[in-house]
């Protein structure tokens, strides 16, 4: 059963490692193993895997169990696409040790989960100790709202976030050219409050509502800090990034 001492999230722009064969040549990441850790189950870890953001693909979800195959991880997921392939989805949820959203469109997302109920169950979730994780819109999704192309390729602000997290969130912020001023922009006009940003392999752990940690699955990427000045400039703080042994 679930061991985490306290609400945990770990909000991150990484996740599976990719092989040469794509999706089928998936591996888990050092951020999954990761997860697992912050959870500390007492034996297998069971994580379930949540793909609402793409519409459930069964590639994707079949690309997950075979990257975990051989790992001793209990693995399932939740489908909502075209309906929900668990019956009873509180129960299962909260009998996990972390459950892991996947990237793609984070208003759909939230939209899919609040008419599910999901939000509910999720919130309840993270408060009995499952450890919640994502990558992308599975870590915009914790907060108020970030930058996203749920809307199109061009970045537009999203303010519909869940909001457990009081902050904004910027993701794959060294990878994509938009994300950077996007987030500043987006912040210094006030649309979105204050929040933190990660490069494409950082991660952000929150224990209850604080920033515990800023880690990364090799080094280079980091983690920062934006606040909003008084001039409506956004200052960017670089925030102590550890990096995960790959033991």
């Amino acid at each position: 059963m679930v061991t985490a001492t306290e609400p945990t999230i770990l909000a991150t722009s990484a996740g599976f490692r990719i092989g040469v064969h794509g999706l089928m040549s998936t591996r888990p990441g050092l951020i999954h193993r990761f997860a697992v850790e912050l959870a500390a189950p007492r034996d297998a870890p069971r994580i379930c895997f949540l793909y609402q953001a793409t519409g459930d693909p069964q590639d994707r979800i079949g690309a997950t169990y075979a990257a975990f195959a051989d790992t001793g991880y209990r693995v399932s997921h939740l489908q909502l696409f075209p309906m929900p392939n668990i019956e009873d989805i509180r129960s299962h949820l909260l009998a996990q040790d972390v459950i892991w959203v996947g990237g793609g469109s984070v208003a759909n997302l939230v939209a899919v989960w609040r008419t599910h109920g999901l939000d509910e169950i999720l919130h309840e979730a993270w408060q009995s100790g499952v450890v919640l994780g994502g990558v992308s819109a599975g870590s915009i999704c914790w907060h108020v709202g970030g930058s996203t192309d749920s809307f199109g390729p061009r970045l537009r602000g999203f303010t519909d976030g869940l909001g457990w997290l009081p902050y904004s969130n910027g993701v794959h912020y060294d990878a994509e050219e938009q994300r950077r001023p996007k987030m500043h922009e987006l912040i210094g006009d006030g649309t979105l409050p204050d929040g933190y940003a990660t490069d494409d392999g950082a991660g952000l752990v929150y224990r209850g509502t604080r920033l515990a940690e800023v880690v990364a699955d090799r080094s280079g990427p980091q983690g920062y800090q934006l606040t909003r000045q008084p001039d409506g400039t956004v200052r960017e703080t670089p925030l102590p990034t550890r990096v995960l042994s790959d033991s």
